[in-house]
């Protein structure tokens, strides 16, 4: 991944909440026959393991791609994180009005991992994986609902169709691109801009703008 030096960022506990709050991952691998092969899926991630921790997942057996990983176990496999994303028109920009030598980009965070990939064809692993990802974004609703809300049988067939894998995190690594490589006025365009925009992925980008442009009390 492309990384300026103002852009970078390495604290774990921020890179962690990212991939919590956007668990939909695209899972990028490469095989001698299929090539470069790319899907979404939703990840569990496990800080306490290791340095960088651990992603679990499953997909369906129909998927090709488990395959293609359990072929090249020696492979790293890619995960992009895609966090929240803004279009940033130079109109927010003081510059403008000072210089006019501006241009339209997009501010964004993202998290990329990489490691090597295990298939993990065990029921029980997989059953339990299942449970935990729908207990995680099940949490907090009026009446969550539970696999065992579910016929035993039904759940049982349902498992027979997908498989299981897990991603030691040998690397991580994070990219914040917020505007904070514009001047101080340019953020405060851009925050106030963002704030007009009433969606939440503006407020989202405004707060990010403010963080780390040090804006916070502006």
């Amino acid at each position: 991944m492309y990384q300026p030096p103002h852009f970078i960022e390495t604290r774990l506990d921020v890179l962690h909440a990212l991939i919590r709050a956007h668990p939909l991952g695209l899972l990028i691998s490469n095989g001698a026959e299929a090539g470069i092969t790319a899907n979404a899926v939703p990840f569990l991630l496990d800080a306490e393991f290791g340095p960088h921790g651990k992603l679990r997942a499953h997909m369906a057996k129909a998927n090709g791609q488990w395959r293609q990983i359990a072929e090249n176990p020696d492979a790293q496999v890619l995960v992009v994180f895609q966090g929240v994303d803004t279009y940033v028109t130079p109109s927010w920009y003081e510059t403008k009005r000072e210089t006019g030598k501006v241009v339209p980009t997009w501010n964004y965070a993202m998290v990329q991992v990489r490691g090597r990939a295990r298939v993990i064809d065990d029921t029980s692993w997989i059953a339990r994986q299942v449970s935990e990802l729908t207990a995680t974004h099940e949490a907090g609703r009026p009446a969550p609902w539970a696999v065992t809300d579910a016929p035993e049988s039904y759940v049982q067939s349902q498992l027979k169709g997908i498989i299981g894998f897990e991603i030691e995190i040998t690397e991580i690594s994070g990219k914040w691109k917020v505007s904070q490589n514009r001047p101080v006025a340019d953020r405060v365009g851009v925050a106030g801009g963002l704030d007009a925009e009433d969606s939440a992925s503006a407020d989202e980008m405004a707060k990010l703008v403010r963080s780390y442009g040090g804006l916070e009390n502006e």
